[in-house]
């Protein structure tokens, strides 16, 4: 199955290389990239983008945190070092070392409490080991926690120069202006080395992550793709495909071997979450993929943003 689709994909390719270039051709790569696997992935960025302006009436603000039953998500232990503290829609990813606790986003201010502190409580966790908070990206779904896991347990929070400055311009909860992330970064805490690249494209300095994990002891590489979203304009989009392409060759070189997003719709982890919830000893861990499929999940990325620059033209 897998010499099937990446044949198929390599035709596609030349398909949308020839003369006849469209970003329909483009929508044909990413769709056989995205294969069965990532069919959420796909539909949210090649779709082609509604008509701007129009008769809709806007809404305000909402008013106060969102009602708990439609956000919270119960912890998961995923790997060896690994586990889910967020949000149905929104991912943290708590990595347990020997010296402390990494994790990566922080959900909004009104919910990190409850799934982040409380959530590594109830695996057993301390959360008041948590020692560096990695943002992606300076989004409140992101970011907005990261002031009380500042504030309550002295975490240090990572963000790209380019995001804490766009963070600098928005209004709302927010951390203190902490550590920077450096393209290739190594942060090491205790046993473990995770490493930070800038993928701009989503954001202007969006980080993506290598994460090593085990699973019963078995070692597997991690590679989550720090921003998901298409921009609308030239510039953000160029961007996106280049970091996309760079981070595909990283993630091939290293071996990555899974793929995670910071969306649960993206990964698959609304389907592996709850697989892992009843996992019984000896089954495959769903989120162990390959790292053909990793590669995919960046092509239909890679593709879907260069159908949306083409219709740009």
């Amino acid at each position: 199955m897998k010499i099937a689709l990446a044949l198929l994909l390599a035709v596609s390719m030349l398909a949308a290389q020839n003369a006849n270039d469209t970003p329909e051709a483009h929508v044909a790569v990413a769709k056989t990239a995205a294969g069965m696997d990532y069919q959420n992935l796909f539909n949210f960025l090649c779709a082609v983008p509604a008509p701007r302006g129009g008769g809709g009436q806007r809404q305000g603000p909402p008013q106060g945190p969102p009602d708990r039953s439609t956000w919270y998500a119960e912890p998961v232990k995923v790997f060896d070092n690994l586990y889910f503290v967020g949000q149905t829609e929104y991912s943290v990813w708590a990595v347990t070392t020997s010296d402390g606790i990494i994790v990566i986003d922080t959900i909004f201010d009104y919910s990190v409490e409850e799934e982040v502190a409380a959530g590594l409580n109830k695996l057993g966790l301390d959360p008041a080991k948590i020692k560096y908070a990695i943002v992606t990206h300076a989004h409140p779904d992101h970011h907005g926690g990261a002031k009380f896991l500042q504030d309550r347990y002295s975490a240090r929070v990572i963000m790209s120069a380019a995001d804490w400055d766009m963070l600098d311009r928005t209004n709302g909860t927010k951390p203190k202006r902490d550590m920077v992330a450096t393209d290739g970064q190594k942060l090491t805490l205790g046993d473990t080395t995770l490493t930070l690249y800038i993928t701009p494209g989503h954001t202007p300095g969006t980080i993506s992550i290598l994460i090593p994990v085990k699973d019963n002891g078995k070692p597997h590489l991690a590679a989550l793709w720090g921003g998901t979203g298409l921009n609308a304009d030239r510039e953000s989009l160029q961007s996106y495909i280049r970091s996309a392409q760079r981070f595909s060759d990283i993630v091939r070189q290293a071996g990555a071997d899974m793929i995670l997003s910071n969306h649960t719709d993206w990964d698959r982890s609304k389907v592996n979450l709850p697989m892992l919830a009843k996992r019984t000893p000896g089954s495959p861990n769903p989120y162990v993929v390959g790292n053909e499929s990793v590669r995919r999940y960046l092509k239909v990325a890679e593709e879907c943003a260069t159908s949306r620059l083409m219709r740009l033209n």
